[in-house]
C-alpha cells in the first residue's frame, strides 16, 4: 500500500487551534519519510489539551503558523491519494477548519480511519484506541498524543492490517474528501 499517515495536536477545543501536525509517507508498505513540526495556533491554549499532548505556549513561541506548514505540505494532498488517521474524521476536521480559517483552498483526497479498519477487522478488542490497538498488534507507540508517534503507530497498524487481510476489506471504509 502507498499512503500518507497524518496526526494533527490542537491548543484547544476549536478544530482551527492545530499546535503540532506529523505525516509518515508509506510506500509499498514500508515507511519512507516522515515530518513533523509544531504550529503557532492564533488562539489561547486550553489546559486540557496541554495535559494531553503537552506541548505548551512557549514551545510554539517561534513555529511557524498553519499557512506556512500548508505551503510545505499541501502537495502531499493529492487527489486520489490516500491519507491515513487513527479517528481520521477528527483529523480530517481539524485539516478542513484550519484550511478555512486561514482562507486557503480545500484539496480534495481519499481518506481512510484505523478507528474504522480496527473495529471492522479485529470486533474482539476491547476498544480501538490507538493505544489498544497497538498493545494488541504488538505494535510501538512510544509517546501517545504526540503527532509523529501517532502517525507512525497509525502508518503500523495500517501496513499490519493490509499484509494480515488484504487491501480488499480496507477498501470499503474509504472516503472521498
Amino acid at each position: 500500500m502507498n499512503f500518507i499517515a497524518f496526526d494533527f495536536e490542537t491548543a484547544n477545543f476549536q478544530k482551527h487551534s492545530a499546535c503540532s501536525i506529523a505525516l509518515v509517507m508509506v510506500q509499498n508498505n514500508q515507511i519512507v519519510g516522515h515530518y513533523y513540526t509544531l504550529i503557532k495556533p492564533e488562539t489561547d491554549f486550553h489546559w486540557k489539551n496541554i495535559q494531553i499532548h503537552g506541548i505548551k505556549p512557549e514551545d510554539v513561541r517561534d513555529a511557524p503558523t498553519f499557512p506556512e506548514v500548508w505551503a510545505e505540505l499541501s502537495h502531499y494532498f493529492l487527489e486520489n491519494r490516500l491519507i491515513v488517521a487513527h479517528n481520521a474524521a477528527f483529523d480530517c476536521s481539524v485539516l478542513k477548519a484550519c484550511l478555512d480559517y486561514y482562507n486557503l483552498s480545500q484539496p480534495h483526497y481519499m481518506s481512510l480511519c484505523t478507528v474504522q479498519t480496527s473495529k471492522k477487522l479485529y470486533p474482539q478488542f476491547e476498544n480501538h484506541k490507538l493505544n489498544t490497538v497497538c498493545q494488541n498488534l504488538g505494535l510501538a507507540l512510544e509517546q501517545h498524543h504526540h503527532a509523529l508517534d501517532d502517525s507512525l503507530a497509525c502508518a503500523n497498524i495500517l501496513v499490519k492490517q493490509a499484509e494480515t487481510f488484504g487491501i480488499e476489506p480496507l477498501k470499503a471504509l474509504v472516503k472521498y474528501r
